[in-house]
């Protein structure tokens, strides 16, 4: 057996998964992927400041400028961004995980308390984010129990003395350079 059989061979699985397998492994899994930590905010029909934290966020294109995140179907602030069709995606600095677990809350006031200034789409940019992203919904696409919105770059900026905030395991981290303990 030459190598590259023996590659495709030991790369094929013995058995695929069940369903419930996958189900039951999914979040422990897809846990060990580092993500960084994004609240999404936008205004309700009342003008009033709304957000939200969301894990899957990811740039798209640069031509042109996009950026995309994915949002549960049982979420009750995304129809109000949708309908709002703007959103700033701030992302978090390593010192502000109680915003993320603030804004990944039900029912609370989310922005009692939270500095915040308009962006240039009336979105709320949130006080000390690692950076932020102002966006117009360009499209939003159901996928599985989750949709897929993806936004159009009105602005952005970044922090170079802010470090971001990492979610790992079902935790908060923070960065540190390979090496560093």
């Amino acid at each position: 057996m030459d190598i590259t059989t023996t590659l495709t061979a030991s790369a094929v699985p013995a058995r695929l998964m069940a369903p419930t397998e996958i189900r039951d492994a999914y979040r422990d899994v897809l846990g060990k992927f580092c993500t960084g930590v994004v609240v999404v905010t936008a205004r309700d029909v009342n003008e009033e400041p709304i957000g939200l934290t969301v894990g899957s966020f990811s740039s798209v294109s640069m031509e042109p400028a996009l950026v995309a995140f994915f949002v549960g179907h049982g979420s009750t602030t995304f129809p109000k961004v949708r309908e709002y069709g703007h959103f700033c995606a701030n992302i978090l600095a390593a010192d502000q995980h109680d915003l993320g677990r603030t804004f990944a809350r039900r029912g609370a006031d989310k922005f009692d308390g939270v500095e915040w200034s308009a962006a240039a789409t009336g979105s709320p940019r949130l006080a000390g984010a690692h950076a932020w992203i102002d966006c117009v919904v360009d499209d939003v696409h159901a996928v599985g129990d989750h949709d897929l919105v993806v936004g159009r770059i009105t602005e952005l900026g970044a922090s170079a003395q802010r470090e971001p905030l990492l979610f790992y395991s079902s935790t908060f981290h923070r960065l540190h350079p390979a090496g560093t303990p």
